[in-house]
């Protein structure tokens, strides 16, 4: 191995890593939502709104901070977005009383992540070339479920102790994110020139290979981002209905890393074949699943098979929706276009907890089998969509 592939593949463990413990507050809120619905008094579709909330803060943010990177070193931007997640994490631990507070500190905790994880990419791809990028991206991205599963196994066991110092442990990690990057990464100049506006990143989509992919995206993160802030509720549930054999977050972080290997291989399968057709592929048996996972909810070991399942399948097309996405945009434009894409998939995923929420109460409330199903099938409805949308 050259010299130079040994020092990329350094830089991307290195954000890899960085990458995990700048999400360890990811899934505070997920994790420990059966416990704060009830200490709250909170609705289903109050929530989802919570939940909803951190996704709503990328998205308000995502269009400056990522089209920045175009601009500055992505690494300035990572390192300010880290400082923002942790004053979000710690601000919920200390302040969050309610609905309204705990929308605020999730938004702003959102808006941390915004600042890192597509600069992040954006990090790797100004410092690395070639013929591995590619696969750099599947491990840089599969990487994300490696933190959200971290993170909801630590939310659990510090929730044991006191539900802020769960918040306050997820602030922690972004420090130490910071830590690695300015140690172990080098300022570089980026490939860009100019941070464009909201209109001018918008018109990234009179691309038609740029429009299909932000179109993919949004439907992934809808049903993705949607199970993640339901998972732990869904298994509490089924708990109530026979012998769950692990607890409901410490299930939710085992089921979240199955998503790393199917991102990564699924990357790989679709860079060997049709990526256009693979990706379809896999939204349409996605979003089939979602329904039969809602309708085995009462049967505790049947709904952990078909979870692990449904989660390989759910992440199979992730890596391979931003890698198909980077090898069509303009490398002076990446940050641009990484901002449209990011906003339309966090947007789905601000609005897909709430919508589940709002469901799952209509239903009959969250005591109710049929409400689950409902619930978790609204999580699949665009990946079933979305092949008919896009083939058109």
């Amino acid at each position: 191995m050259s010299a130079d592939a040994r020092s990329d593949g350094r830089l991307v463990l290195l954000l890899c890593v960085a990458g995990i413990f700048s999400l360890a507050g990811f899934s505070t809120w997920p994790a420990l939502l059966p416990e704060l619905q009830a200490l709250w008094g909170l609705s289903g579709k109050e929530s989802g709104a919570i939940g909803g909330s951190y996704f709503a803060g990328y998205m308000l943010a995502v269009p400056f901070l990522s089209g920045l990177t175009d601009r500055i070193d992505a690494r300035r931007v990572y390192i300010g977005a880290c400082l923002l997640a942790a004053f979000g994490h710690f601000g919920f631990a200390l302040l969050a009383d309610g609905l309204v507070s705990a929308c605020l500190w999730q938004a702003i905790g959102g808006a941390g992540l915004a600042g890192t994880y597509m600069p992040g990419l954006k990090a790797l791809t100004d410092r690395v070339q070639g013929p591995r990028l590619p696969r750099y991206i599947a491990f840089y991205t599969s990487t994300f479920g490696i933190g959200a599963a971290l993170s909801y196994a630590l939310s659990g066991w510090a929730g044991l102790i006191d539900w802020r110092i769960a918040f306050i442990a997820g602030g922690i990690g972004p420090f130490v994110a910071i830590v690695l990057v300015l140690r172990g990464m080098q300022p570089v100049s980026p490939k860009g020139g100019h941070a464009p506006g909201i209109g001018a990143q918008f018109a990234a989509l009179k691309d038609r290979a740029v429009r299909g992919y932000v179109l993919g995206y949004a439907a992934h993160c809808w049903e993705l981002f949607g199970l993640r802030s339901w998972i732990v509720g869904l298994l509490a549930f089924s708990a109530t209905q026979g012998n769950l054999p692990l607890a409901p977050a410490t299930a939710a972080s085992l089921i979240s890393l199955v998503g790393i290997p199917a991102s990564i291989l699924g990357n790989e399968f679709a860079s060997a074949r049709d990526r256009r057709r693979f990706i379809l592929g896999i939204m349409l048996a996605s979003g089939l699943l979602a329904w039969v996972v809602g309708f085995v909810a009462s049967w505790p070991l049947l709904l952990l098979f078909l979870l692990v399942l449904y989660q390989a399948v759910v992440m199979a097309d992730s890596a391979a929706l931003t890698a198909g996405l980077v090898s069509v945009a303009d490398p002076a434009r990446r940050g641009a276009v990484m901002a449209v894409y990011s906003m339309a998939g966090f947007g789905a995923g601000f609005l897909s907890p709430l919508v589940a929420g709002a469901v799952l109460d209509a239903g009959g409330g969250g005591t109710s089998a049929w409400a689950w199903m409902l619930a978790t099938g609204s999580l699949g409805i665009w990946c079933l969509l979305a092949p008919l949308a896009l083939k058109r």
